[in-house]
């Protein structure tokens, strides 16, 4: 029977995953601010804010991330782990926090700096509108992709961790898919957010 035991990043500590709410603090306040300026840019009222707020935290970055750690976690545990490591495994937690440094740069790039240029050029039926908007998301994704990939290949229990990297082939064909078929990725999600919260 395997002996569940974990690894740790230091010798004093019996796990990976983070005790310091110093970053749940700070992806807080990101969420928070790039919700009021969701709530200014799509002209949402007091409680479409709040509806999207709550979205934003529960569903996109909770909901989500559940989903997505505990797929990483099987994953890595099943498939990943060293033949000499057998009696060690990641721990949830690890795979959850992999999932919130991952989802900061995504926020950044789509719910903050996106904004600047929605209304301006996003929101647009030109061509240069959805290739800008479709390249931040590929961008943001990208990001998500390699920092995921980072966060497992620095776990010495884990090897063949450059698979999770190949989901970026599928990620830029689906890119250039949507930029030739006219498909503004962007403007798509934003009116889904838009009346989510009506």
């Amino acid at each position: 029977m395997k002996q569940s035991s974990t690894f740790s990043l230091a010798e004093t500590k019996s796990q990976f995953a983070r005790d310091d709410p110093a970053f749940l603090v700070l992806l807080s306040f990101w969420l928070c601010a790039s919700s009021v300026g969701f709530a200014l840019v799509l002209k949402l009222g007091f409680w479409g804010f709040v509806k999207f707020l709550l979205y934003v935290i529960f569903v996109d970055c909770i909901g989500v991330g559940l989903l997505i750690a505990t797929l990483f976690w099987f994953v890595s545990n099943k498939y990943l782990i060293k033949p000499a490591c057998y009696d060690q495994d990641v721990e949830w937690g690890y795979a959850f926090d992999v999932h919130l440094n991952a989802f900061f740069p995504l926020l950044i790039i789509l719910h903050v700096f996106q904004l600047f240029f929605y209304n301006v050029l996003i929101s647009h039926e030109w061509f240069i509108s959805r290739l800008f908007g479709n390249s931040l998301w590929l961008i943001a994704l990208g990001y998500y992709i390699y920092v995921t990939f980072l966060g497992y290949s620095c776990l010495p229990i884990l090897h063949r961790t450059h698979l999770l990297l190949y989901p970026l082939t599928a990620l830029l064909l689906v890119y250039v898919v949507t930029v030739a078929i006219g498909w503004n990725v962007s403007q798509t999600v934003m009116d889904f957010y838009k009346y989510r919260v009506l």
